[in-house]
């Protein structure tokens, strides 16, 4: 069971990314969904309907891997996107943190490439920011799904797709945003940047090329 020190800890780190995600314009108005891995059983996921650069520990609760809130937190509601979170930790032990964010670029290319099902990222130097990748000579297609609420439904897709594909660091939903995770925070903030950065250049050699 997770201890109150722990999940203060978290909890810290949560509001803390939140204020930088806010900060760059990645996490505009109650957009957006962190979490934090605290035991086998339990993760840390900011309330839902909160401003992401105005985060307190109060505003971050406890659900299981379920997405149940548990009994010191049942009086706050979680994201309507918490199956999307407790999926990925269900999946692999080594996931610290997910990070769901907004940002103009993640949801312009999402609706462009919704088609194609894929953004695709190759020969940038910035690649190597994701875990595992030590070259610029890689690839890496982000998938895209069709924006829904039934998030049973999404996080069973999202799962389905992950196990034919093991070596992915995020993906992206239709008009809504990116989602990619992490060992702990600080990774999974490190891939949101590092994603970032590459959506921006994608953007712009769009525009270039006109």
């Amino acid at each position: 069971m997770y201890s109150k020190e722990l999940f203060n800890a978290n909890a810290q780190q949560l509001c803390d990314v939140g204020r930088f995600l806010f900060g760059r314009g990645w996490s505009p108005a109650t957009s957006s969904n962190y979490s934090a891995r605290l035991d086998e059983q339990h993760i840390a996921i900011t309330s839902s309907g909160k401003s992401k650069g105005e985060l307190s520990v109060d505003d971050i609760m406890v659900v299981d891997l379920q997405g149940v809130a548990t009994a010191d937190h049942s009086h706050q509601k979680p994201s309507a996107e918490t199956l999307l979170h407790t999926m990925l930790y269900q999946r692999d032990g080594q996931i610290g943190s997910v990070l769901h964010t907004h940002s103009v670029n993640a949801t312009v290319l999402s609706r462009l490439y919704a088609k194609q099902g894929h953004v695709e990222l190759e020969d940038y130097e910035l690649l190597k920011a994701l875990r595992g990748i030590s070259t610029h000579e890689t690839q890496q297609a982000l998938p895209i799904f069709p924006n829904t609420q039934d998030m049973v439904a999404l996080s069973a897709q999202v799962a389905e797709y992950l196990e034919k594909n093991t070596v992915i660091h995020g993906y992206l939903i239709e008009g809504h945003g990116l989602y990619t995770w992490g060992n702990s925070v600080a990774e999974a903030r490190r891939h949101v940047e590092a994603c970032e950065f590459l959506f921006e250049c994608e953007v712009l050699t769009l525009q270039l090329r006109r």
